[in-house]
Order: structure tokens, then sequence, then C-alpha cells
């Protein structure tokens, strides 16, 4: 996942030619239509910038610069990517407390060293980027750099681990939220409720604070939300994807937020309504067969074209499709690109696409055995696809929508 391949014009010309191998006929393929037709849609409307990190050590961008990532074996893996306040770096943070820093995310020091009792789990930055905390499982926090320590739950026996924490605007304290809903405030973090004497129907995986620090919201793993003090409940993500939910994020006036899932989908909320978040960096930890699906295909970017490959020396369209299935998550159709359209699985709206679903591209639309192209979503309107010399990452909308089929498959 480290090697970012971008668009520019001489892909597209590329890009037509290598899409007639897909088709398994023996016409050639009319290019994709540059205007988008009344019929054509994006997947979903999602933010399209985001830098996806797996726990081995892998990054790829999607429509943000390529910064980089760990080389070699990591000691530990990672556990947490956060993006700094201007949305121009991360930092990667193993579950040893080792960091990685990119961008511009600045090195203030680590746990790598140390011989910790419970594993990190959480890392955010302090006020203006020049330092930030780690948090242990246990609640056990390490401050580096301009991030002052304020206390912690590390001799607290605790019915629930911590697994995130979220710093005030001010960065003179912090809340710890556990994966029952408990919430631990220090320094100039007020404690405004908890969820700790409810049953859930699923963890807390995370908070985000208001912007005047009184309030927070928490997020459940199932996209529901529990709004605290001054932060108004707008709405959740409960029961709306199949994609893992990784984090919300306030919106930009503090009336609001963004629920992100692991590929990089965002649902928005009050304020957040019209707009897009900065640009996140989120772990992408293979949980469903789409997922794995995507993982194995990441790890094919840059493989040559071949017409009729199957792999692993290189593919064409609807093998890349047929082998990330296949090899990752035990799953078979046909070969042919207009027969995946025909008979892959279940038909899935464009606007319910996951991480693994197959897209696909016809003359006519209308009709499943003109399709010439397939494509594997990732999400935030991105796919993998074997096209042009190689695979690569690219836009749904690169080569406009005209010629989009109007549902995906979900194998």
């Amino acid at each position: 996942m480290r090697r970012r391949w971008k668009r520019g014009p001489g892909i597209v010309a590329l890009a037509v030619s290598g899409l007639v191998a897909c088709l398994g006929l023996g016409a050639s393929a009319a290019p994709a239509s540059a205007a988008v037709q009344a019929h054509g849609t994006l997947p979903s409307p999602v933010t399209d910038s985001f830098w996806l990190v797996t726990p081995a050590g892998g990054v790829e961008a999607y429509g943000v610069p390529a910064l980089g990532g760990p080389t070699g074996p990591l000691n530990q893996p990672l556990v947490t990517a956060a993006p700094t306040a201007d949305h121009a770096g991360y930092w990667l943070t193993g579950g040893d407390g080792g960091i990685f820093n990119y961008g511009d995310a600045h090195f203030y020091g680590s746990t790598g060293n140390l011989r910790l009792n419970k594993p990190i789990v959480g890392m955010t930055g302090s006020a203006h980027d020049a330092g930030y905390w780690m948090v242990a499982s246990d609640g056990g926090i390490f401050a580096f750099g301009n991030a002052a320590f304020f206390g912690s739950t590390g001799g607290l026996t605790l019915n629930e681990p911590i697994v995130a924490m979220t710093p005030t605007s001010d960065g003179q304290g912090y809340w710890l939220v556990a994966s029952d809903g408990g919430v631990f405030a220090f320094g100039d973090a007020g404690f405004y409720g908890s969820t700790g004497a409810i049953k859930l129907a699923q963890p807390i995986i995370g908070m985000a604070a208001t912007a005047d620090g009184r309030g927070y919201w928490m997020l459940g793993a199932d996209g529901g939300v529990f709004a605290f003090g001054d932060a108004e409940f707008h709405g959740s993500a409960a029961g709306t994807t199949g994609e893992p939910i990784e984090r919300i994020v306030a919106g930009p006036d503090g009336g609001g937020y963004w629920i992100l899932a692991q590929n990089g989908t965002a649902q928005a909320f009050g304020d957040a309504v019209g707009h897009t978040p900065g640009a996140q960096a989120l772990m992408f930890r293979p949980t469903t067969p789409g997922d794995k699906a995507v993982a194995f295909a990441f790890q094919q970017l840059g493989k040559p074209y071949i017409w009729g490959g199957n792999g692993p020396g290189g593919y064409d369209c609807s093998g890349l499709a047929l082998a990330s299935w296949t090899q990752a998550a035990g799953v078979t159709f046909a070969r042919i690109a207009n027969d995946q359209y025909h008979t892959a699985g279940t038909p899935v709206a464009l606007d319910q696409m996951q991480a693994g679903d197959l897209l696909f591209w016809g003359k006519d639309t209308t009709d499943w055995t003109s399709v010439y192209h397939t494509a594997i979503y990732v999400g935030g309107d991105w796919i993998v696809e074997s096209t042009g010399d190689h695979v690569q990452l690219n836009a749904v909308d690169q080569w406009g929508l005209g010629d989009l089929m109007p549902n995906g498959r979900r194998p």
C-alpha cells in the first residue's frame, strides 16, 4: 500500500485501450463519456480526502499528497492514525507506543523503549501540534512536547478498558472514554455524563468535544451517538452501513459532526451537512469479506496490466476483481466483466456501496452484455482497478459517469 498512482492526461488514453481487454468480447469498447449523464451518480456523497493505513504500516493516499509510511517490519502493529490540526500530516502509533510522523507532524518522543503495563490504544495531538498524548487501555497517559500530564486512570480498576481520548480546545485537559462509555475528566475537562450505567448495543469506540469544551459526543461501534452537556444530538449512523465505524469528528461550527467509517466514507449531521471534514488518517482493519478483498487489491498496486491476467504477475480488470475476492475472502464468481455484472453476488445501489463491492462500466447502461470494465470500490468514491498498463488507485469519476452501470455487485 505504499505506492500512490496519480491520474493525469496520459493515463486516460492508456485506460481506454486497457479497458477493452476486460470485455471478453470480439468488439472494441467506446471510451467512457466525459460528461455526467442524467443517470450517472457517484456511489455516495462522502469525503474524498484521506489516508488509509493498515496495521502492518501500509499507507495509501486518497485525494491528498502521499506522505509515506513505515518501511520494514514493525515491532508492534499500528493501532492509531491521527491527522495534524491543519490536516497536512499525520502520526501513526504502534501498540508499543512507537511513533511514526509524516508531513508536518513532528516527533516529540515515544514509549517504544518502555515496558508498558497495557498496550497503547489512542493518541491525539496537543495545542498547535507541538506535542501529543498517548493513552493505554488501562488509562495510563504518556505526554510529550507541550502536552501536559493532568492525570490518568492507570491506578484504578476499570470496569472496561479505555478506548480513546479527546483533549479540550485549549489543551489544558482531556477526557478518557472506556468501551462501556465511562468518562474520566482531567485538567479543565468537565464531566457532563456517561453511558457507564447503560447496557449498550455496541461498545463505545470514540468521542469528540464541542468547540467550547462544555459537552461531548460519544460514538458506538454501530454508529450510534450519545450527546452530553451542550453537545446536541443530530442523528446517528446506526444501521446505515455495513462498514466498520471508526471516528466521530466535530463539525465546522460545533453544531454537528461527521461519522467516519474505516474506508473513508463519512456521514454528515447538523452543521456538518454540506461540508467535508479535513483530511483524515484512518486505520483500515480488514474485517468484512469486502475489506479483505480490498486489502488484497492494495497489495497488487503497480503490477502490470495483462490481457486475461489472473495473477499473481499481472491482471486485467475482471481478473483483479476475481482474484481479490477468491484469494482473500474465498468467494468465487464469473471471470468476465459482463458476466460478473450479470451474476456475481447481489446487486447493490450505488449509494449503498461498501468496501470490496464491484463497480462496472458499459457502452449501454441498460444492457449487461455491453459491460466492458470492472473495478473494486474502496470508499470515498475511490476504486482499485487494473487499467492502462498497471493496477492503480483512481477516482470513480475519472472518465465521467456516463458509462457507469446503474448498480454495483456484492459478491
